[in-house]
């Protein structure tokens, strides 16, 4: 007996993986795997939350105030370790000390008197082997960094009213529920970040944050959009539910978002890489760092949390339940057993006696056509408790002969 084997589907490795995602012929479940989402971002969010609390960020002198110091050495590369040999007798001991590439330094402490600022300022300049007149200094006072802190907190509050007012006039209110819940997602997972690694936070950062919140609200709206393009067709399917038109939606514009994540992290990465790594420039990489952590988490942020938790909040309207229960009785319709067989054609035997298979039930040795049949026809011959029906044979009809 040859035993014909179905082919499997499903499993054409990543090739194939790929291939689909560039076609938009993709079906993958994001809305059945929530939990996994939720699970992994509730962790990153912890973590973050966690890691704020007990190491706090590094904010720049902006935010703090206080006074800073910029050179270039003359010969050689710089060493932190060198720097505060060389400030050791100074008041800037302490100091918070920054390599800018290879050849500059930058020193900053909280705000001090003159005659402190200019020994500090001879001390660099005499390690450096520059004249003094070619330090950069700069001094901020707490009531600067306390506006900048502000200005910073307003701009963030006026986003998420923006968020709020455009998404509902738009879409609905539940869908501004879900994108500022993603956006607040992706603020604390990028804070965490810097918390985690001691990136400084200057204004290039504050600036980069509400850049990369507008990407990922971006983002949001394209598959928001989506969904409300197909939501006047919801119900039209065979068990169609909400979660499965939003997972219908999301399929479909993957391949966009992926592509936009792409195209946004390009040249981010350069600046970050050239930029900041290769010419040394710190503005660049405040700004880079930022906007790359930020880019990354929101393109997550708009499929695996913004997206699931609208479709949280659209079941439990009305009519997402009726569909969800319509579909559930077409399910249990389908798998009900007609009579005593079920659909998969065994005959379902008495208590206390064993069960076997049907006569009638296909054989390893059937072709894909019998093995492929509709669970009526593999049902069996109706029976009485007496035995089976016979069929009576048909009567031939005498033809009358005039």
């Amino acid at each position: 007996m040859t035993e014909v084997v179905a082919p499997v589907h499903g499993r054409r490795g990543i090739r194939g993986t790929l291939a689909d995602i560039y076609h938009e012929r993709t079906h993958f479940d994001f809305i059945g795997r929530s939990r996994i989402w939720f699970l992994a971002s509730g962790i990153a969010v912890m973590i973050s939350i966690v890691a704020l609390v007990y190491s706090g960020l590094n904010l720049g002198i902006d935010f703090e105030g206080g006074t800073q110091w910029e050179v270039r050495v003359a010969q050689g590369t710089v060493s932190t370790s060198d720097v505060r040999d060389a400030l050791a007798d100074t008041q800037a001991a302490d100091a918070k000390v920054l390599v800018l590439g290879n050849d500059s330094v930058r020193v900053q402490t909280p705000e001090l008197k003159p005659a402190q600022q200019a020994a500090i300022t001879s001390a660099l300049a005499k390690y450096a082997g520059v004249s003094e007149s070619t330090v950069s200094l700069v001094t901020v006072g707490p009531t600067w960094g306390d506006q900048v802190s502000r200005k910073a907190l307003t701009a963030l509050i006026f986003f998420f009213v923006l968020i709020a007012a455009y998404l509902t006039f738009r879409f609905e209110w539940k869908m501004a529920v879900s994108a500022i819940i993603a956006v607040l997602h992706d603020i604390i997972i990028t804070v965490g970040v810097y918390a985690i690694f001691g990136f400084e936070v200057t204004p290039g950062t504050v600036v980069a944050f509400l850049t990369i919140l507008g990407f990922s609200l971006y983002d949001t709206v394209v598959v928001f959009d989506k969904i409300d393009e197909n939501t006047p067709g919801l119900g039209s399917e065979r068990g169609d539910t909400y979660s499965l038109m939003v997972n219908r939606s999301m399929n479909q514009v993957l391949m966009r978002s992926l592509n936009t994540t792409f195209v946004a992290l390009l040249p981010v990465a350069s600046l970050l890489v050239v930029g900041s790594g290769i010419l040394g420039a710190a503005t660049l990489r405040d700004f880079a760092l930022a906007l790359f952590v930020g880019l990354f988490v929101g393109a997550y942020s708009s499929i695996f949390v913004a997206t699931p938790i609208l479709a949280k909040l659209k079941e439990r309207e009305p009519r997402n339940l009726a569909l969800r229960e319509r579909s559930a009785a077409q399910m249990s319709r389908a798998v009900q057993p007609v009579g005593n067989v079920p659909v998969s054609g065994r005959v379902s035997s008495p208590a206390g006696s064993s069960s076997a298979p049907s006569s009638a039930a296909p054989s390893s040795s059937e072709g894909p056509a019998e093995a492929d049949a509709s669970p009526e026809a593999r049902l069996p011959a109706p029976t009485r408790p007496d035995g089976p029906i016979v069929p009576r044979p048909r009567q031939q009809r005498r033809r009358k002969r005039g």
